[in-house]
């Protein structure tokens, strides 16, 4: 099911609360918001958490608001300014750009770029999260990842892009297209870089993961609305619906037993198969049902389960 998270809890609080809505303990999702952030929360359910690293790497969308003026220890809005706001309000003249200035800051940040994950991320180093860390008031060396930035763009309200707050501080929405693992803070804070200005994220949204969008996703209220109406079917999505980007073979009875013991079977007879070594293909049965999600081995032309759906309870 897709959640739209609200602000202020974490993911795993929302997992929890899930959890204790449809009285099932096997919950979980697939990409962290932080606790600040709303929006779109793949939330995998029963059977279905198997199928986790299927969707962690999808490609994600979000609408944020940077603030230019000052940048925070976090790099949002619920750290702490490390630069003084009074040295902005004490400017002979507020901040300001053309729109063209704007435009080659965001260009700048557009396709492939190294990020270096910030301490207050999830992100682990010798097996504690780099936020517990960074809580402690240590500082380590984090390594670059390569990331992909496919759209960054200024959303103009009316005639302008820029909002100016009265504390001298100016306001950016942005719409951001990038690849899992991302941190639009960081893109918020090399953007400020790019602007000559401290900068840091007051608001972010994820309006889409992979196929999944914000238009799709419920609330917890709705969730919780919809076991006590009986009507939990409507907003659930089956395994296979939820994975209709891979490709898919159906299986006659007798490779689905092969299938379901973990057995590889051979593609020959699947002429629309994957055609590229380590392709992810769905293995269903003659009913359309999800059996498993395999690896497409090109030298032996064979279909290996990766992941295996066990039947319902």
């Amino acid at each position: 099911m897709i959640i739209d998270k609200p602000a202020g809890v974490t993911s795993h609080d929302v997992v929890a609360r899930v959890r204790r809505i449809l009285h099932e303990r096997r919950v979980g999702h697939t990409g962290t918001l932080d606790p600040f952030a709303t929006g779109v929360l793949i939330v995998l359910v029963g059977r279905a958490t198997r199928l986790a690293q299927f969707f962690s790497g999808a490609e994600k969308e979000y609408q944020a608001v940077v603030r230019f003026g000052y940048s925070t220890d976090t790099g949002d809005l619920t750290g702490k300014s490390t630069s003084k706001i009074s040295e902005l309000t004490m400017r002979a003249s507020p901040l300001t750009w053309s729109d063209r200035e704007i435009e080659e800051a965001l260009q700048s940040l557009r396709g492939e770029v190294d990020q270096i994950p910030p301490m207050y991320s999830a992100k682990k180093r010798d097996g504690r999260k780099l936020y517990e860390l960074a809580r402690r008031g240590e500082t380590v060396e984090r390594r670059a990842v390569r990331v992909k930035v496919g759209e960054f763009e200024a959303l103009r309200c009316g005639e302008r892009s820029l909002k100016y707050n009265q504390d001298g501080t100016v306001d950016l929405a942005v719409r951001v297209v990038c690849s899992a693992g991302t941190y639009v803070r960081t893109l918020a804070e090399a953007l400020g870089e790019r602007l000559g200005v401290g900068a840091h994220l007051v608001e972010l949204r994820r309006t889409r993961a992979g196929d999944f969008s914000v238009a799709s996703a419920v609330t917890l209220d709705q969730l919780k609305d919809k076991v006590e109406e009986e009507a939990l079917a409507t907003i659930l999505l089956l395994p296979d619906a939820a994975l209709r980007s891979i490709p898919f073979v159906d299986l006659t009875e007798r490779e689905a037993q092969r299938v379901r013991q973990g057995i590889a079977i051979s593609l020959s007879r699947h002429s629309d198969g994957a055609a590229a070594q380590g392709d992810n293909v769905r293995m269903r049965d003659e009913a359309g049902n999800l059996l498993a999600v395999a690896c497409y081995d090109a030298a032996s032309k064979s279909l290996q389960p990766r992941v295996v759906i066990p039947p319902e309870d």
